[in-house]
C-alpha cells in the first residue's frame, strides 16, 4: 500500500502525524483527523464514527457546502447510532474491517448487502456522491471507529470520485490517526472513571452532566473567540485543552463531606461554607503547574463561582496549602479569567435544566429569562451574547448527552 503513495504524501502525512499527536482531547483530535484526511483528498465532507456499546456513535461531522458558520456546527451534534450489521456502509466496513469506495451511492451496484441513507441529505438538502470509508483499528486490532470521506473535489479531472491513491492514502494516515485516537480516548476514559468516582460522593456529578459543560464550554468560548478575532490555530489548540479542563471544575467535591453532598433539602449557612470550598481543593490538585492544560484546569476549579459583579466566591486565595478562614470578597468583572467566566454560565445553565435531588429542572424559557436578567450581575455580558448566538448549538448538544440526571452516565 505504501508504494502507491507518493514521497511527497507520505512526507506530507508524517507532518501531520506530529501535529495530532499534540492533541489530547478526543473532539478536538477527531475534529482534526477528520479536516486533514479531507484536505489529503480534496474532499468536500466527512463524517465520523465511534464504536460504543456495540453500535457505531455518530461523533464528528464536516461539509464545506453546508450553509452553517463554522464556528456553531450544531448538525455536529446530532444523536445518530447505527448497528454493526452489512446493512449500513459504515457497519459493512466495521464488520469487514476494510475501507471501501462507491462512486455514486445513489447508484450502488446490485448484489451488496448494504444500503445508502439518504436522510440527511433530505433534511440539508446535499448531494452525497462519492464516498470512501475506511475502518479506524486500535492497537488490539479492533475497530475503535469508522470514518467517512465525501465527494472529493477534483474538477480538473472531470469525474469527481475517489481513486485508488486516495483509498491508499487515507488508509495510511488513518492508521497513524488511530494511534492518537487511542491515546485520546484512554485519556477520557480517565477523566470519566474520575467522574464516576466523584458522583460516589455526589450525585449532582454525573459522566453527563460534565460532557454537557465541556461542550457547552467549548462552543461558547468559539464562538466569543470568533467574535474577537482570534486566529483559528489558537482556537483549535484553546478547545483541546478547555473541555477536558472545563469537565473537571467540580472536582474539588471530593474533598466535602458526604452527609453534605447527600443532604436533601437547604443547606445551613455553615454547610454551604463548606461546600464552597470545592473551588480551592479543585485549584490544589493542578498545583505544581507543568503545562497550560494544568493552568486552565486550576483556573476553571478555582473561579467558576466567581460573578462578574463580584459577589462570587471564593476570591482570591493567597495560599492554597492551607484551608482559607473565609472566603471573598469575590473576583469582579475581567479579574476573573475567561475560562472560569465561560464556565460559570455553563455550568448553572446545566444546573437549571437538570432535576436534582433537591430540585425540579426549571422550564428552558425561565432559565433563558433567568440568564438574561444575570448579564452584567452573575454573568460575563460578551460571554451571554457568545451563548445566545449559538442556543441552536447549546440545543443540540442537549439532545445529544441527554437533559436528565436520572440518565445513566
Amino acid at each position: 500500500m505504501v508504494r502507491q503513495i507518493q514521497r511527497d504524501g507520505i512526507l506530507r502525512i508524517t507532518e501531520i502525524n506530529k501535529r495530532i499527536n499534540r492533541y489530547r482531547d478526543l473532539d478536538s483530535l477527531l475534529n482534526h483527523v477528520l479536516r486533514e484526511s479531507r484536505l489529503l483528498t480534496a474532499a468536500d465532507a466527512g463524517s465520523i464514527y465511534m464504536v460504543r456499546d456495540g453500535k457505531l456513535i455518530f461523533e464528528y461531522v464536516q461539509n464545506d457546502s453546508l450553509p452553517v458558520p463554522e464556528h456553531s456546527p450544531h448538525f455536529q451534534y446530532q444523536h445518530q447510532t447505527l448497528e454493526i450489521n452489512h446493512e449500513s456502509i459504515a457497519g459493512h466496513v466495521a464488520l469487514t474491517r476494510r475501507s471501501l469506495v462507491i462512486d455514486d451511492v445513489y447508484h450502488i451496484p446490485p448484489g451488496v448487502p448494504y444500503t445508502f441513507n439518504p436522510s440527511f441529505d433530505r433534511i440539508t438538502r446535499y448531494r452525497t456522491r462519492s464516498v470512501l470509508t475506511v475502518p479506524l483499528m486500535n492497537s488490539r486490532d479492533l475497530v475503535m471507529g469508522i470514518m467517512q470521506i465525501i465527494n472529493p473535489r477534483k474538477e480538473e479531472e472531470g469525474e469527481m470520485v475517489f481513486d485508488q491513491d486516495d483509498e491508499a492514502i487515507v488508509n495510511y494516515f488513518a492508521n497513524l490517526a488511530a494511534v492518537a485516537i487511542e491515546k485520546a480516548l484512554l485519556t477520557r476514559e480517565i477523566i470519566l472513571r474520575m467522574i464516576k468516582m466523584s458522583e460516589l460522593r455526589d450525585p449532582t456529578e454525573t459522566a453527563l452532566h460534565v460532557n454537557r459543560v465541556g461542550a457547552y464550554s467549548v462552543e461558547i468560548y468559539h464562538r466569543w473567540a470568533w467574535d474577537h478575532g482570534i486566529d483559528d490555530g489558537e482556537i483549535q489548540r484553546t478547545r483541546d485543552l478547555l473541555r477536558i479542563a472545563a469537565m473537571l471544575h467540580d472536582v474539588g467535591k471530593v474533598g466535602i463531606s458526604d452527609t453534605i453532598l447527600k443532604k436533601r433539602g437547604s443547606l445551613t449557612g455553615a454547610e454551604f461554607r463548606n461546600v464552597q470550598l470545592h473551588t480551592v481543593y479543585g485549584a490544589r490538585l493542578f498545583t505544581g503547574i507543568t503545562s497550560d492544560w494544568d493552568e486552565m484546569a486550576g483556573q476553571i476549579a478555582m473561579t467558576h463561582h466567581e460573578r462578574w459583579d463580584g459577589d462570587g466566591y471564593p476570591g482570591k486565595i493567597p495560599d492554597l496549602t492551607r484551608p482559607p478562614r473565609r472566603l471573598g470578597p469575590g473576583l469582579r468583572g475581567e479579574e476573573i479569567p475567561l475560562f472560569g467566566r465561560i464556565v460559570a454560565l455553563a455550568d448553572v445553565y446545566d444546573a437549571l435544566m437538570s432535576e436534582r435531588s433537591y430540585k425540579q429542572s426549571w422550564r428552558e424559557e425561565n432559565v433563558l429569562d433567568h440568564i438574561r436578567a444575570q448579564r452584567g450581575a452573575h454573568f460575563d455580558p460578551s460571554i451571554v451574547d457568545s451563548f445566545f448566538a449559538i442556543y441552536p448549538v447549546i440545543q443540540s448538544i442537549q439532545q445529544k448527552y441527554g437533559n436528565g440526571e436520572s440518565l445513566p452516565g
